[in-house]
């Protein structure tokens, strides 16, 4: 199970959901159970009711930022330029494409008289970049960014896009995609949670654009993935540890999530508050130190988010699941259903 091919299966084209669902508790729900193996299928509204008083429920705050712009180089050609880290206010890491003639000093003019330099290059197309005048360009960018949908959503972003493709609960700016297990989530359905007894904790981690590289190499141990910045509150952590020490189970609300909790958890599984930047890589056979249950979407074939979800449910499981959801027209991806594994 260490290879890029294990992970692999048939999607049809067009269960790539390519727009949110009317509502977004309107998405539907498949219900995983990790000893018995066995698949409901339910909506998920219903996700309140398989949760038990004393739970913990874990979200990722991070809020995604406008991060897509278009402008021309000075010699003509449109850019499009992907923010992907600050540096500081007014130099960021990003991704340009196409990047080729980006050399260092070369510079990228956008609308209403924004301008970048470039400062450094990097592999992939990535740039160091220095915006002017750096005084505003947050604002700027709250203008004319567009959402950064991913690169299986064949349409351009839209106005639309800049609520949906964001939590209700998204509070710390930073990230570049959407924790996308938050995305079915009403302030009723948070609300109708805990008055259940279950508590909420947040915790962030800024999703970058690795959540998209694909695994090329076939050998799983020679793939790395990138680095993502998080922050665990004292509150937070304290939450986590004292639902876990009194018999509750940890649910985690995405991926990122879990990489979080596993990348901040002792060996003994207690959460430790603080920040800093992860690149675990989670995959069969993982032991885990803290979550024992997970909601989350539908993840591409052969990618790192699916071996996570592997690790947690047993490979041959996930993969059964998966063909019961094709077979069952489930909708994939971001702007797709969602799967409830405990």
């Amino acid at each position: 199970m260490d290879r890029r091919s294990d992970y692999l299966y048939d999607l049809p084209e067009e269960l790539i959901a390519q727009t949110p669902a009317d509502r977004r508790d309107g998405s539907r729900l498949l219900l995983l159970g990790r000893n018995d193996n066995s698949i409901h299928h339910h909506q998920f509204r219903d996700f309140p009711r398989f949760l038990n008083p004393g739970d913990l429920l874990v979200l990722n705050d991070t809020r995604v930022i406008p991060a897509r712009i278009f402008g021309q180089k000075e010699s003509g050609g449109q850019v499009e330029v992907l923010l992907l880290e600050p540096i500081h206010d007014s130099e960021w890491m990003v991704l340009a494409k196409p990047a080729k003639r980006l050399h260092v000093g070369a510079e990228i003019l956008f609308p209403d008289g924004c301008r970048a330099r470039v400062l450094a290059e990097g592999e992939e197309g990535r740039r160091r970049l220095r915006f002017e005048p750096a005084d505003g360009f947050r604002e700027w960018l709250e203008s004319h960014g567009s959402m950064p949908l991913p690169p299986y959503i064949h349409r351009p972003a839209e106005a639309g896009d800049r609520e949906r493709y964001q939590t209700v609960y998204a509070h710390h700016e930073g990230a570049v995609a959407a924790p996308t297990a938050g995305l079915h989530f009403t302030p009723e359905i948070l609300q109708r949670i805990e008055a259940s007894g279950v508590t909420i904790a947040r915790l962030t981690l800024h999703v970058g654009i690795g959540t998209f590289r694909p695994v090329t190499v076939e050998e799983l141990t020679r793939h790395r993935m990138d680095y993502e910045r998080y922050t665990v509150s004292e509150e937070a952590a304290t939450a986590i540890n004292r639902a876990r020490e009194s018999g509750g189970r940890c649910i985690a609300v995405g991926t990122t999530s879990v990489r979080t909790l596993e990348s901040v958890a002792d060996d003994t599984g207690r959460v430790v508050a603080g920040s800093g930047a992860t690149n675990l890589f989670i995959r069969p056979p993982y032991r885990f130190k803290v979550v024992d249950g997970l909601l989350t979407n539908f993840h591409l074939p052969g990618s790192t988010l699916l071996m996570l979800v592997s690790a947690l449910a047993g490979r041959e499981s996930i993969l059964n699941a998966y063909s019961e959801a094709v077979r069952e027209r489930y909708r994939f991806f971001s702007y797709g259903d969602a799967m409830l594994i405990v």
